[in-house]
């Protein structure tokens, strides 16, 4: 609280009178106060702030009532509920960008991804983006030491051909489901054999020198990078996880992301190939 002061100083004058002169100031009556409690204040452990010894008030809030202390295991655990979901928000904010893309590129009618390419098949051929049209191709890159995601979205693809088999076999026989390895040195041909009888007997193999692969990724956009490299050499591959489809001309058609359950990639295949949506 603000208090006025007041001091009065008298002097007597020659001829006997009193002068009086008043001097007023303003003063804190909390400054004397405040020195108290700062020699009685304690300080709470970790928080370096003082408490004075009634408690403290900040904003009308009591210091005493604001909770402190080491992290609490439920804390901890939102936390980390939090990350993943900012994660899993990443990438599904990617794949829809990505698909997005993707409709503009087929709405315009010119790719900007794809391009002329060769490499081999599992019987040593020569086949290029030319042996393949008049067909249309459901196009996956991966490599043959994945431990999960590859085999994934190669089982996926080979329910989509099983799908189109039963519900529209016309539109089945016009489509060819491609595997291109980005993982060339490892990959050899009879790597690739043993690799391809787990999964579906309609897909085509391909690999071939790491400059070729190099070459076909770039086109398509791929990315590719060696990771988890261990000291006898050993490592994982990260790339993209797209299935390209391009139609019976060579151009790209559609993209099918990760998130895609094979009924949404059938749909979409055959929306692709007639020009009529399926009826849900």
């Amino acid at each position: 609280m603000i208090r006025a002061l007041t001091s009065v100083r008298c002097a007597v004058k020659h001829n006997g009178n009193k002068k009086c002169i008043t001097n007023r100031w303003l003063t804190s009556s909390s400054s004397s106060s405040s020195k108290s409690n700062i020699k009685h204040a304690k300080t709470r452990a970790g928080s370096g702030n003082i408490d004075s010894a009634d408690g403290g008030v900040k904003d009308g809030v009591h210091m005493s009532m604001i909770p402190r202390g080491p992290v609490s295991w439920a804390g901890l655990g939102l936390v980390a509920v939090a990350a993943a979901s900012a994660v899993s928000y990443y990438k599904i904010e990617r794949e829809r960008r990505l698909e997005n893309a993707m409709g503009k590129i087929v709405s315009t009618g010119k790719p900007a991804i794809g391009g002329p390419w060769s490499l081999v098949d599992l019987d040593g051929n020569l086949v290029t983006n030319k042996s393949f049209e008049g067909k249309w191709i459901l196009l996956y890159f991966g490599f043959a030491r994945c431990p999960d995601i590859c085999p994934s979205e190669m089982v996926k693809v080979g329910k989509v051909m099983d799908t189109l088999k039963k519900e529209y076999p016309e539109l089945e026989k016009n489509v060819k489901p491609i595997f291109v390895s980005v993982d060339p040195a490892r990959d050899s041909l009879k790597a690739l054999k043993e690799y391809a009888k787990d999964f579906h007997p309609s897909y085509i193999f391909l690999t071939g020198s790491p400059e070729q692969v190099q070459q076909m990724a770039k086109k398509y956009r791929v990315y590719v990078s060696k990771a988890d490299e261990t000291e006898d050499g050993d490592y994982l591959v990260d790339h993209s996880i797209v299935i390209y489809f391009h139609d019976d001309t060579g151009d790209i058609a559609d993209c099918f992301t990760q998130s895609m359950r094979p009924s949404d990639v059938v749909d979409k295949v055959v929306e692709r190939m007639t020009f009529v949506q399926p009826i849900q």
